[in-house]
């Protein structure tokens, strides 16, 4: 029997993570998360960083040599070809990461957790793809609360990323996050009932 695969994405501060949790805790379905490898991959002493280091100089690092997430991000949300750069380090990893996990976990039913799903061309590792909304407006109150950050910093993230429109248009399902959370979480269980192809 071939495994069901989940990639679950969407637009930064849509409620992936809300649906991610859920899934774990009301169907104690297995959560494979590329940000958590994504991390993985710029530890301290990871070849990955060093090589981060080594393009943006010492500055790049907080004084326990781990990475000052907050200056590379100001580095790659405003510059695409530096993000493309770091990318091409990262993306691979996650991806080697996933594959392992995939083939070693006795689950039929897995959700990977992909923001960048698409922007990656990590989509060949799912058998479906489950994109969550929420309205525009909605979405950038939210990540300036979440991430404090001005609205021009939260835009320049959301734009850093694939449209929601386009996410949307290529998803199997599409999990609406306008409203309350029962309501998200009934689409949900609906989702995984259906289960695409059947």
């Amino acid at each position: 029997m071939t495994k069901r695969i989940i990639g679950l994405t969407g637009g930064i501060a849509t409620g992936k993570t809300t649906v991610a949790n859920y899934l774990a805790s009301a169907y104690n379905l297995p959560i494979l998360d590329a940000d958590i490898y994504a991390r993985d991959a710029v530890s301290t002493g990871s070849p990955i960083l060093d090589a981060i280091a080594q393009r943006y100089g010492e500055q790049i690092l907080l004084p326990d040599a781990s990475l000052n997430r907050q200056k590379l991000g100001e580095i790659i949300f405003n510059h695409q070809d530096e993000r493309n750069w770091i990318e091409g380090f990262i993306h691979p990893y996650v991806r080697d990461r996933f594959l392992k996990e995939i083939a070693q976990s006795p689950s039929q039913t897995l959700v990977l957790v992909i923001p960048l799903l698409f922007e990656a061309g990590m989509t060949n590792l799912v058998t479906e793809i489950w994109v969550v909304r929420c309205s525009q407006e909605q979405q950038l109150q939210r990540l300036m609360q979440r991430n404090h950050l001005n609205r021009e910093q939260a835009k320049a993230r959301i734009n850093s990323q694939l449209s929601l429109e386009e996410k949307v248009a290529r998803a199997d399902v599409v999990l609406d996050n306008s409203f309350t959370l029962e309501a998200l979480l009934k689409q949900v269980d609906v989702a995984l009932k259906i289960g695409v192809g059947n």
